[in-house]
């Protein structure tokens, strides 16, 4: 049991993942909530439980298959992970994987079939993902397009939590979720630039993040203008609640603190700055999940 502990606590913390992912999920149920109306009825706690654990299976999937996909990568230039080292085998993730699959169909059955409809979308498009849409090579000399191509995910994820809500509550899928969903995509893309904008010591071999790929300027003005583009789609989305002016508010402030963060960077391009790129990506994600759709619902009277 310990070797496990120390793979979740190096691959995937709970500490750090569970805070960001129940409020992605919460916020999905809790807008699809708000998009149904003042007259609807408040989401079930069921959709809440089952949207947050099949969403916490759905990235603990995404890491297993990282694992899988890397290996050749991680065995030459990242011995010290726990795959290369050892520490797990490729063999029992496989396994963790089909149990985390299987809870998520039992779970998804508890609300109704068409959630089991949407899991399904999402399952055909992370086996997509997993084999790199049987076009590694030419996905690898477009990092641009492999990143779009990867993110995609996030909105099916989102979808899915979305219908923990409405499935449950109607069946029909209220309109307006596309600004929704369109702000998780670019969110996602937030979490995934500000995670791989290292400073030129931290840099490895072998390792392709985006400072090394596109350089530091480039890789911060594609992180501050993921921001920007959230930004909008989650205004367009929070009108659609009445709750415009407190989340461009707050992820106005988080914008600009981003934006002096980067210059800091830019200008001593450090670990510590480095990290903290990393960090206010993830203090965004709650900011924007609890202002689009969490803070709302609990203020609705």
């Amino acid at each position: 049991m310990k070797r496990w502990w120390i793979y979740q606590r190096e691959r995937f913390p709970l500490v750090a993942h569970g805070p960001l992912i129940l409020a992605f999920s919460a916020s999905a149920v809790s807008y699809s909530a708000l998009l149904r109306g003042s007259g609807a009825q408040r989401p079930a706690l069921i959709s809440f439980i089952v949207a947050f654990i099949v969403s916490l299976g759905s990235f603990l999937l995404l890491r297993i298959a990282d694992e899988f996909k890397d290996q050749e990568e991680d065995a030459n230039y990242r011995p010290y992970r726990p795959v290369p080292r050892g520490l797990v085998k490729l063999s029992e993730l496989a396994w963790i994987g089909v149990g985390v699959g299987a809870l998520q169909l039992v779970l998804a059955v508890q609300i109704g079939w068409p959630l089991v409809g949407l899991l399904a979308v999402t399952w055909i498009y992370f086996a997509l993902m997993s084999r790199e849409f049987f076009v590694r090579d030419w996905l690898k000399k477009r990092p641009v397009i492999y990143l779009f191509s990867h993110m995609a995910i996030m909105p099916l994820v989102d979808w899915f939590a979305t219908g923990c809500d409405w499935v449950h509550a109607s069946g029909e899928m209220p309109p307006g979720l596309f600004w929704f969903l369109a702000a998780s995509f670019f969110n996602g893309i937030v979490i995934e630039l500000g995670r791989k904008i290292r400073a030129p010591g931290d840099e490895e071999r072998g390792v392709e993040t985006y400072s090394f790929l596109w350089g530091r300027r480039v890789a911060v003005a594609s992180w501050l203008s993921a921001m920007a583009a959230t930004l909008a789609c989650a205004g367009i989305a929070a009108q659609r609640i009445a709750f415009a002016i407190p989340l461009l508010s707050t992820l106005g402030a988080c914008l600009v603190a981003a934006t002096v963060l980067s210059l800091f960077f830019l200008r001593t391009p450090q670990r510590k700055t480095a990290k903290g790129i990393e960090a206010l990506s993830g203090v965004w994600t709650l900011a924007l999940y609890l202002t689009l759709g969490v803070i709302p619902l609990w203020l609705k009277p």
